[in-house]
């Protein structure tokens, strides 16, 4: 049989100084043995392998300990340190409630509970995983605990505190154990390694130490595993494949890529990492951390905020003094926006290559390589040809003046105002025009390019269906006037005129002056005579008119009902 005992039991702690991040709680157990201010009954709740049974242990062999130190430590030379070390102890009880949680159980520890201590000055009652009792066992118990013999203290252990009902929770001393942190166990892990004669660098013990989750015993049973995996020379790259952990490499790279537009690298990314079976999420997840590290490292005096190794705070650093406060605070939104919705997705891998691609256009300070591309591909092989205007019989036009009739078909509805005086003339024509500079005339041209751009957001809004049927059938002039570069449209009714002037005409003449980034802007309405165009009907009073006059029937029932025609 062999002799190996796990680490999780060899370095178990049996003494107040050798508890980790717990200095608060044996403090308080220290000053209460010595001042012989001693409850009946004391509940330790928190995480999971953080010390709590092992906390109780020691309380109870200080609190019978013959020949304690003056720390309060218990000396481990008595009878009773002895005889509970080597398991034999009368007047030291554990009791698991997660298998003994029924009244019997309770009921033959209430009878244990009367008689006194053999050895030492009190009979301790440790009942790990407390909150397995059952009601009826809980109140079973109840009495006992309010009012115990003399002799009797009782030790509560519990992960699942809110389980306990109240009654329980009134009666006990209650101590919160808080998760280890990340320094606290790479210290302890360190000074294990150098016992068992074991090599490993900071970068693999912070790996563990993250992945133990504030576990002591988590931590150290990750330790044996990766011993055993790569025996006494541990290198990082073996812990990474070896538990399966996802290297903090991979955001470094989707960063630096985000940063510099690079939407394909961080495509490429994306598909290294599922093809090496990590989740999406997972990924996802640790993408938002690492933008959060960032944003801590970026900002002075958190350092504690970050439980990395020295070089790594570095490389953070490194790293954040390249990124705005903007850029991080929009990719953070863009990544918990991710993670929201990824679980309702129907496609779960275009959803985060989406997301994380946003990220590549958050940088306003360097000049995207999708942007670089697209331009490129626009430059033209030759000059289109100019598109023939043809003058409107409707009103006789100054030499300088331009009629268009409008087409019906849809432009690009992603055009956007700001650029609409740099998109190109028309379909094949590719040349980028150049934007007016203030206070200059603008051009024909660019009044035009603008003003189909504005058809095109009216046409791609659900909302504003009526107002893009009524520009995308008006017929529009383009000429001069006082100095002014002037837009007319003319519609078939006064009322369409008084509605388009009342709510729209001076915004749409902000959004040309916006979008040509001139003031020498005017925008304006006419009503077309009835002879020269076929009437349209628009507004629904215009609508109602034409239904009375074509239908007797329609007329008479507005006359039934008293309506206002």
């Amino acid at each position: 049989m062999s002799d190996y005992i796990v680490s999780a039991r060899k370095y178990r702690p049996d003494s107040f100084e050798s508890l980790i991040g717990q200095d608060n709680i044996a403090r308080t157990l220290k000053n209460s043995i010595q001042r012989g201010q001693l409850a009946h009954a004391y509940l330790f709740c928190g995480p999971r392998g953080v010390g709590k049974t092992s906390s109780a242990r020691i309380f109870a062999k200080a609190i019978n300990c013959s020949n304690p130190t003056p720390d309060m430590e218990p000396c481990g030379q008595c009878e009773s340190c002895r005889s509970f070390a080597e398991g034999r102890s009368y007047c030291i009880h554990e009791l698991d409630a997660a298998s003994n949680n029924g009244v019997e159980d309770i009921k033959a520890l209430m009878d244990q509970v009367q008689i006194p201590p053999q050895v030492g000055k009190y009979s301790v009652y440790i009942i790990d995983e407390v909150h397995m009792l059952s009601q009826q066992a809980f109140n079973a118990f109840l009495k006992t605990l309010e009012e115990p013999p003399a002799h009797a203290i009782f030790i509560l252990c519990t992960t699942e505190k809110h389980k306990i009902i109240p009654t329980i929770l009134s009666r006990c001393q209650t101590y919160d154990f808080n998760r280890i942190s990340v320094p606290d166990i790479m210290r302890n892990l360190r000074d294990i390694s150098v016992k068992e004669n074991v090599k490993i660098d900071d970068d693999s013990l912070h790996v563990i130490a993250r992945k133990a989750d504030g576990a002591m015993r988590d931590a150290l049973t990750i330790f044996d595993q990766t011993v055993a995996f790569c025996g006494t020379d541990i290198k990082y790259a073996d812990v990474l494949k070896n538990l399966n952990v996802l290297d903090y490499e991979y955001s470094f790279r989707v960063v630096d890529a985000a940063l510099a537009g690079d939407y394909a690298t961080v495509l490429l990314i994306i598909d290294e990492v599922l093809a090496k079976g990590f989740n999406a999420l997972y990924f996802v997840v640790s993408i938002g951390e690492h933008l959060r590290d960032l944003l801590v490292s970026r900002t002075g005096g958190l350092d504690a905020l970050l439980d990395f190794p020295e070089n790594l705070k570095e490389r953070y650093k490194e790293q954040a003094s390249k990124c705005s406060v903007d850029f991080l605070y929009n990719a953070l939104n863009c990544i918990s926006a991710c993670e929201a919705g990824f679980k309702s997705a129907a496609n779960q891998r275009l959803y985060i290559e989406f997301a994380l691609m946003k990220l590549c256009f958050l940088n306003k300070n360097a000049v995207s390589l999708a942007t670089a591309q697209t331009q490129a591909s626009a430059q033209p092989s030759q000059d289109a040809p100019k598109p023939t205007l043809t003058e409107s019989p409707i009103q006789a036009q100054k030499p300088d003046e331009e009629v268009v009739k409008p087409r019906a078909r849809r432009t690009s509805a992603s055009l956007s105002l700001g650029s609409l005086a740099s998109q190109t003339k028309d379909e094949g024509n590719t040349k980028v025009l150049e934007t007016q500079e203030e206070g200059e005339i603008p051009d024909a041209q660019s009044m035009e390019q603008v003003w189909k751009g504005i058809i095109a957001m009216c046409q791609s809004n659900p909302v504003s269906s009526r107002l893009a049927g009524i520009f995308s059938n008006a017929p529009y002039v383009i000429g001069e006037k006082d100095g002014l570069r002037s837009l007319t449209i003319s519609v078939d009714s006064a009322d369409t005129k008084k509605w388009l002037n009342d709510k729209f005409v001076s915004r749409m003449e902000k959004k040309m002056k916006e979008g040509l980034s001139s003031n020498k802007v005017i925008f304006s309405v006419e009503v077309l005579p009835a002879k020269n165009i076929e009437p349209s009907y628009y507004m629904p009073k215009d609508k109602a008119k034409k239904l009375i006059s074509d239908y007797k029937e329609v007329g008479n029932l507005v006359k039934d009902l008293e309506l206002d025609s």
